[in-house]
């Protein structure tokens, strides 16, 4: 087959070294965020304590890449804690400025300092009495001196071979949004399971908010039998409730022992009758257990701790309330 004439043109182009030019641009965004953290100041805590003192909403604006930046930077804020939203400068001159109100904490981006945008609305914000901090970089642009407080995201190079499009200091906007959440986060003692509230619908969400109750089996459901009955009837529950297991309980409904189908191959393999043999001279005794408001988590890490397929679930009393096993957790989406 004859080459066509883009295939003979590349052929023929200089062959250049990604991966030279990929760690090349790594290590310069890399080491403006370690400049930018040695340059915090007394700023970055003003600005971390009008966020913490909002009685509002943080509105976050900027244009173009500040302003991707900018979702982002409200994006993490809402997730941890501060109520926060985006709002674009273009937008906000044409009746989003509504949305800002005197309890507002506004935090402004852009890189020059200077963007028409931004600066169109700032006399109106000042008017509402909202707070604003600006992330720049440039400490002497406009922005950053009619702002309450200025953050600066200064960077002494682009990673961009060119000079020209955002790389480094977008990182460096992005990772002094990043400190501010994650600061006003501890000062909040914000929690896990807080930000789990946050994440209802997500693998986060799931793993930190469900709890034990939520997903084991309960009633006539869980499968268990009485300390002294034949083995061959632990096996009928084990069969009839389908979960690979049968709890065993004393006359309080307490559990004492365990069965699972690996023990009953093993029984079998070492030439036991199920018709004669008791449940109680094969079980596993003083079986693991688990309360029903634990953390599914904490079920999981356990059974896998331990190598163990199922965990019976007991109340304060420590009676048998409940039972599941690792199809339960998957069903659950907890694994």
């Amino acid at each position: 087959m004859t080459p066509t004439l883009l295939q003979t043109e590349l052929s023929h182009a200089p062959k250049k070294d990604s991966l030279v030019l990929a760690r090349k641009v790594l290590e310069i965004e890399a080491q403006e965020i370690e400049d930018l953290a040695k340059r915090l100041d007394a700023n970055f805590e003003q600005a971390v304590q009008l966020i913490l003192h909002c009685q509002g909403r943080v509105v976050v604006s900027g244009m173009g890449k500040s302003g991707h930046i900018g979702r982002k930077i409200a994006a993490t804020l809402a997730s941890t804690g501060t109520p926060a939203f985006f709002m674009h400068p273009g937008e906000a001159s044409h009746g989003d400025l509504g949305m800002i109100t005197e309890d507002d904490v506004v935090i402004a981006l852009s890189n020059s300092g200077e963007s028409d945008e931004i600066l169109n609305i700032l006399p109106t914000i000042k008017r509402l009495g909202a707070k604003i901090i600006s992330i720049t970089g440039k400490t002497t642009s406009t922005l950053s001196k009619e702002s309450h407080v200025h953050l600066s995201a200064e960077v002494s190079q682009e990673a961009c071979p060119l000079g020209l499009s955002p790389t480094a200091s977008t990182t460096a906007a992005l990772a002094l949004g990043d400190a501010l959440a994650v600061c006003v986060l501890d000062c909040r003692d914000f929690s896990a399971e807080d930000f789990a509230r946050s994440h209802p619908g997500g693998n986060i969400g799931r793993r930190l908010l469900t709890r034990v109750k939520d997903i084991m089996r309960t009633g006539d459901a869980v499968p268990s039998v009485a300390e002294n009955v034949l083995l061959s009837a632990a096996l009928l529950e084990i069969t009839q409730k389908g979960m690979g297991l049968t709890a065993i309980t004393d006359a309080g409904g307490r559990p004492v022992g365990i069965f699972t189908d690996g023990d009953l191959r093993r029984a079998f393999a070492n030439g036991v009758n199920a018709d004669s043999a008791k449940i109680a001279d094969v079980m596993h005794a003083n079986p693991r257990t688990i309360q029903t408001n634990q953390l599914a988590v904490e079920a999981l890490e356990l059974m896998e701790t331990k190598k163990i397929n199922g965990l019976l679930v007991t109340d304060e009393a420590g009676k048998l309330v409940g039972a599941f096993n690792m199809h339960d957790l998957l069903k659950a989406k907890v694994v």
